[in-house]
């Protein structure tokens, strides 16, 4: 098999309709109601062979549209009258998983009666049995929980059509080469296959030789509008416990004031000790790495998503594929010492429309790592002192909403308005003071504002969400 060599696609090419694309009427309405209305530089990039069925090797950033790419051409692909599995889309992590769950859902709105069942760890087997057996168009999950599914023969792949790896370079980094391969070999041969990346290892090319038909190779630019995110470098001291670099991040903080922020640590006990750091300050901050258990995981995501906590301390491992719309600014606490790791993580800030803050800690010892950085971004690094930095206010920066927790979801059938409703209605607040709602399969999670969230909780439980009492807590 061969493989064509990766082609540098300029990001302008995005600007293109929707339109030109071979796509349903229906399909086309639906992309207009959901505000898409120009192709990405990926989109444009890939969907014209992709939709012509051909295999695809596409090298893209996170955040820059792939995910609508290949959920586009899967369904494109389907005949949602045959009750068969016939696209799969293997995922590093659960939270990714759901994410392109959702988008898929979302863009298959066009559709008739499509079912996306996904498939990850953390999740009871029994119910993921359950939805298989009520039949499934598109199966969304991770590489062991799918090999799972198909060694109980739960999950049958006679009938596919289109096979997804999505951030593949992150999937071979966690160690799931084997699975993947395994998995692979299951699904038939006539199939077309969409390899999504945001690197290219060595790994992507051995995947590709065993598995893929002559796959076009794409690759756009790994790169950010200079003027859109405002990059800053603060030289801090070396030191073995940190604690100076730990204070200059609360220093950045308040000097800034930024409604939401990443900050990166290259280690996990990095991230205890800066969340500890934080919250001791007043600041509402909450640590994601890879060990946290699935239920804290869910509970830090939708609590960061629905700003009810300002700051994520985060690693890269636990961070990687999630899409937060916008972020105020990306603080990296330790350098990577992988350029294309670092242009990844600053590019969560600035997008859309949006104008994005990259705030960056340096060491000495670290320069050799900033050095590769500057290499890649083609332009040298803009230093400021840390004694610039003053506090903007007194006030601690504290998060404006907190998360409440219903003890009830989509299996006893509550709704996002259900829970709108019991909250402006009999609770009596106002609808501005409700944030998003989250309803998963077995709880419900809704932001309300700061101050009223304690009376929320204690209404209630006095009262009732769709007809019936539920228990409710905050979650802090």
């Amino acid at each position: 098999m061969t493989q064509s060599s990766p082609q540098p696609i300029a990001d302008g090419m995005g600007a293109t309709d929707f339109a030109t694309l071979p796509l349903s009427p229906a399909m086309l309405t639906n992309l207009g109601q959901l505000g898409y209305t120009r192709m990405t530089a990926i989109q444009a990039a890939s969907l014209p062979a992709a939709l012509l069925g051909k295999d695809l090797i596409a090298q893209a950033k996170t955040g820059s549209g792939k995910t609508a790419a290949f959920a586009l051409t899967l369904l494109a692909n389907l005949n949602s009258r045959r009750f068969a599995v016939q696209t799969l889309v293997l995922c590093p992590t659960r939270e990714l998983a759901d994410q392109v769950t959702t988008e898929i859902r979302r863009l298959a709105r066009a559709e008739d009666n499509i079912k996306v069942v996904t498939l990850c760890g953390g999740v009871a087997l029994r119910g993921q049995t359950a939805s298989l057996q009520h039949g499934a168009h598109i199966v969304v999950g991770t590489p062991g929980r799918v090999m799972d599914h198909l060694d109980r023969e739960n999950l049958n792949l006679d009938a596919l059509n289109t096979l997804v790896l999505d951030e593949a370079d992150r999937m071979l980094d966690m160690g799931f080469m084997d699975d993947i391969v395994t998995v692979t070999r299951q699904c038939p041969k006539e199939r077309q296959t969409l390899l999504f990346s945001a690197t290219y290892p060595d790994g992507i090319a051995k995947l590709s030789q065993q598995f893929m038909r002559d796959p076009v190779t794409i690759t756009v630019q790994a790169q950010h509008d200079g003027n859109k995110i405002e990059q800053r470098w603060y030289e801090v001291l070396d030191s073995r416990q940190h604690q100076e670099r730990l204070q200059a991040v609360c220093l950045l903080l308040n000097h800034f004031r930024p409604v939401s922020t990443i900050a990166f640590c290259n280690t996990k006990a990095q991230c205890r000790d800066l969340v500890a750091v934080l919250q001791a300050q007043g600041f509402s901050a909450l640590a994601l790495y890879g060990e946290l258990e699935q239920r804290e995981r869910d509970q830090v995501l939708v609590q960061f998503a629905n700003s009810s906590c300002s700051v994520l301390v985060a690693t890269d491992v636990a961070a990687r594929g999630l899409d937060i719309a916008n972020l105020g600014a990306v603080i990296n606490v330790d350098v990577t010492p992988d350029p294309e790791v670092h242009i990844h993580r600053i590019g969560r800030t600035g997008r859309g429309d949006q104008a994005g803050l990259a705030l960056n800690l340096a060491s000495l010892n670290e320069m050799g790592s900033v050095g590769k950085i500057e290499q890649l971004q083609g332009r040298e690094s803009t230093w400021h002192p840390l004694g610039e930095l003053t506090a903007s206010s007194l006030a601690p920066l504290r998060a404006p909403m907190l998360t409440l927790q219903i003890a009830g979801g989509r299996k006893e059938k509550i709704r996002a308005g259900d829970v709108l409703g019991a909250l402006t209605g009999d609770a009596g607040f106002a609808k501005e003071q409700i944030g998003k709602i989250n309803v998963n399969d077995f709880s419900t999670y809704v932001a309300v504002d700061r101050t009223i969230a304690h009376e929320a909780m204690r209404k209630l439980n006095l009262g009732k969400v769709k007809g019936k009492s539920v228990r409710v807590r905050v979650v802090e």
